[in-house]
């Protein structure tokens, strides 16, 4: 009821965290139409890649006539990786930063006059705590997640008073979706195989309600993390040294079994560092 009469656009809704999202939300925005459809309800589906720029017009455009505008923009389409960045091709950063910071810096631009000028909105970044620290195999994802929460702290400084529009930056720390099994290896191929934290992580309902109460309170950033995962985002703040020191012994840790020519176990890495 917090949200009735509201129009939300979210993207990469056809799974995962969006999914969970869409579940209460309006209009949805990705790649599978299908999946986009099999969630029904009182829902606009707008299906395109999130690195089409040249889609994204005619999508804002159809967003904003289908109600009356757009209250609530969801940026959450993004890509994972797996690969330590002496093994990791160009091609690949080229992707995860298109996709993960790129992407959502355009359509949000592209909807921001437009709020601008009702003098009202709200903005939703979906970073991650990777985007607040910097997690070993995730270089590419880490500098895609930090510029987005960068952009959304500049972005609210210039129109949360000047023009009535909210901005709230989400990190989730391992939550149950295929963002592991999707994510990208050193050549850009899909993973393939899921982690054990993810497995074991929070329910997609679960992160999505907490987003929901977020939003509607108004917050500016939210972690959505528990256990080690929010204590390194804890610690990043309070005792950074510390946290550098942890992450370079499991980055020297993979180096090893790199030279060695073996793969690194992700079930190791996994144990105390935040995955998302």
């Amino acid at each position: 009821m917090r949200f009735e009469g509201k129009t939300v656009w979210i993207t990469g809704a056809s799974s995962g965290i969006g999914a969970a999202l869409a579940r209460a939300f309006l209009v949805l925005s990705g790649r599978r139409r299908e999946a986009l459809e099999a969630l029904g309800g009182a829902s606009l589906v707008l299906p395109f890649e999130a690195t089409d720029s040249g889609a994204l017009p005619a999508a804002v455009e159809a967003a904003w006539a289908w109600r009356g505008g757009v209250d609530i923009l969801v940026n959450n389409a993004g890509i994972s990786q797996r690969s330590l960045a002496i093994d990791t091709q160009p091609r690949v950063y080229e992707r995860i930063i298109d996709v993960d910071l790129r992407a959502p810096i355009r359509l949000t631009q592209l909807n921001l006059p437009l709020m601008a000028a009702r003098g009202a909105g709200h903005i939703v970044a979906i970073s991650s705590v990777a985007g607040r620290l910097g997690p070993v195999l995730r270089t590419a994802y880490a500098a895609a997640k930090h510029g987005l929460i960068g952009y959304c702290d500049a972005l609210r400084a210039e129109v949360e008073t000047a023009y009535g529009i909210k901005v709230t930056t989400v990190l989730p720390g391992s939550v149950r979706t295929g963002v592991a099994t999707n994510a990208l290896q050193g050549d850009g191929s899909p993973r393939g195989t899921s982690d054990a934290n993810i497995e074991a992580g929070m329910d997609p309902d679960e992160c999505a309600r907490r987003i929901l109460d977020a939003v509607a309170a108004g917050t500016r950033e939210l972690i959505v993390a528990e256990g080690a995962e929010a204590f390194a985002a804890a610690l990043r703040v309070q005792d950074p040294e510390r946290l550098f020191d942890m992450l370079a012994a499991e980055g020297k840790r993979l180096a090893l079994a790199r030279a060695e020519g073996r793969r690194p176990d992700p079930a190791l890495v996994n144990r105390t560092l935040p995955d998302q």
